[in-house]
């Protein structure tokens, strides 16, 4: 059995996928199982590569669409061009029985075409959109089997349902058999990955979508509270603006630390040495979850059932789409989470 999984992006998304790995891991032991990512998040697929103590994947085959898009306004073109004959001689190289799209993206969808089938191999994909997802209707004329889910589907389920649709298994229920993500020997190799000695707390304030951030007076009054239980307050940026408020935060926060820039393969090791973090809907809040940090999710203009951490008896979510949770409830849950 060869098998080839298809999630491009972005970090969230690409993170809870994940637990396709290993549920097809289970069912079939001896599988070629790849899967194709974007060059940026690399990082986040090579502990499943078998070199945490537990093979998940095989091979990792990078994609730089994003890249190559923006090469197509600059003199980089030919090389992009070339760098995607390189790509499509990979992804042909293997026939795969099983190719599997859980995001139902045209783009994505493309990339299983593209791919090389075994005989009458699968292509499995989305029939249907889920409320507040992105979803190109015309990636589905692209699948071979389309996978009907419900419309409120939480993000990991989705994945799941529609990869066990592709091998004719039944769904996964989170009660009996619950999502995993990375191999349980993966932590003990994060702790030299750590931003700082002493005991710190991220404080993930930014996300691509203005309408999805929290007050920042609230996220200057859980800082002083941080402070008061003997952490650090961090607060990392991802571009100028966000710097711009992280530092905003940080002046009213005494010992407060706006760090330098990280890559995403630090990122990983700096969330994991976090004692607790407290972040807005995205995708290194959702990292914090996966690796089972005290986690508390600050869901304000999205639907908390999407993606909340449901794994771990660490992770608080609060709030939801049109009803940010209020300081009162986010400094309840450090106090909660401090005491555990």
């Amino acid at each position: 059995m060869k098998i080839l999984l298809v999630k491009l992006s972005s970090l969230g998304d690409v993170l809870h996928n994940l637990p396709v790995v290993w549920d097809l891991r289970s069912r079939f032991p001896d599988a070629q199982m790849d899967w194709v990512v974007e060059e940026g998040y690399v990082s986040l697929l090579e502990p499943v590569c078998g070199n945490a103590g537990a093979r998940g994947i095989d091979g990792i085959i990078p994609i730089g669409f994003r890249r190559w898009k923006k090469a197509l306004r600059t003199n980089e073109f030919s090389q992009s061009l070339g760098e995607f004959r390189d790509f499509r001689d990979r992804l042909r190289s293997t026939a795969y029985d099983v190719i599997i799209e859980t995001q139902g993206l045209i783009k994505s969808a493309l990339v299983t075409r593209l791919a090389r089938r075994a005989g009458r191999g699968v292509i499995a994909g989305l029939a249907n959109r889920t409320e507040y997802s992105g979803y190109e209707p015309l990636a589905r004329c692209l699948y071979t089997s389309r996978v009907q889910v419900p419309l409120r589907c939480h993000a990991v389920d989705r994945s799941r349902w529609v990869a066990a649709a592709a091998v004719d298994a039944p769904n996964p229920r989170r009660e009996e058999d619950p999502p995993k993500f990375y191999p349980d020997a993966f932590a003990d190799t994060l702790g030299a990955a750590r931003l700082m000695a002493e005991p710190y707390a991220l404080c993930f304030h930014s996300t691509a979508r203005a309408a999805k951030r929290w007050s920042n007076q609230h996220w200057v009054m859980v800082g002083r509270r941080l402070v008061a239980l003997g952490l650090r307050p961090v607060f990392p940026w991802g571009n100028a603006a966000e710097k711009t408020v992280s530092e905003a935060l940080a002046s009213q926060v005494t010992n407060a630390v706006v760090p330098d820039a990280f890559s995403m393969q630090e990122a990983v090791g700096i969330v994991a040495g976090a004692r607790i973090v407290i972040g807005v809907d995205t995708g290194l809040t959702h990292l914090a979850a996966i690796l089972g940090k005290p986690t508390i999710e600050l869901y304000c203009d999205s639907p908390r059932w999407k993606t909340e951490g449901y794994w771990s008896p660490l992770i608080r979510n609060l709030g939801d789409i049109g009803n940010p949770p209020s300081v009162e409830q986010v400094l309840a849950a450090i106090e909660e989470l401090s005491a555990g």
